[in-house]
């Protein structure tokens, strides 16, 4: 245990590690769902270690970028739903290079070496108001772009639960959020999406001793988007 945190670490390779979502997502300001969440994670001694040791305070509001502290759902002590600081990704040295990995495609995670410990028992939920992505496509030459900026999150809801994965690095906990295919409507804009779902599969999500393949159906794909003003 670390600060409440249910984690074990595995040294071990990896191999190919692709990050294929966008690097965005954010947190209304003056959310009253999510002011609740976020206070919690400033109460923390770990939001303070943050601050102090690693000179990074949490996020509270706006766009959150990889590398950013930001408020987290894990298990606690007794092993219930609580919130932590953590960094997003997953810290990586990559051709002699240090390097955040973000996502972990949820086709490959429970395979992976970087992210099957964390596919077994140390699961999380990262929220938001909406995660951020922009257009790709190929232009006239065949070469890769950006187009439009658009911000999307579940039809009918205001809270986007992401999924994610979490580990301990140095006394430090990150997280990954997990991709996966997207729906035929977001397919447009980008080739992979978050995975998330619904606030009353966060407890079972997070369970260190449930199947997260169980959850799989639950998954939501039924999203709103528009384009972004910036």
């Amino acid at each position: 245990m670390i600060n409440g945190l249910y984690y074990s670490i595995t040294t071990s390779p990896f191999s190919a590690i692709i990050i294929s979502m966008c690097t965005r997502y954010c947190m209304e300001k003056g959310s009253t769902l999510l002011a609740p969440i976020i206070d919690k994670a400033l109460a923390t001694k770990l939001a303070r270690k943050f601050q102090m040791e690693m000179s990074k305070p949490m996020v509270t509001e706006g766009e959150v970028h990889p590398t950013d502290v930001a408020p987290v759902i894990a298990p606690g002590k007794d092993g219930k739903r609580a919130v932590f600081p953590m960094k997003w990704g997953f810290t990586v040295q990559i051709e002699g290079k240090t390097k955040p990995v973000v996502n972990a495609r949820i086709e490959t995670a429970s395979t992976k070496a970087l992210f099957k410990d964390a596919w077994a028992r140390h699961r999380c939920i990262i929220p938001a108001s909406w995660y951020i992505e922009w257009e790709h496509f190929k232009d006239d030459k065949g070469k890769a772009t950006t187009g439009d900026k658009y911000v999307i999150q579940p039809n009918g809801d205001v809270i986007t639960w992401l999924c994610g994965l979490y580990r301990i690095e140095d006394g430090f906990p990150a997280f990954a959020i997990l991709t996966k295919e997207p729906s035929e409507e977001l397919a447009k804009i980008h080739d992979r999406m978050p995975v998330i779902l619904t606030e009353d599969k966060i407890d079972e999500w997070i369970n260190p001793d449930s199947d997260p393949s169980n959850l799989l159906p639950y998954v939501l794909t039924d999203m709103i988007s528009e384009k972004a003003d910036n």
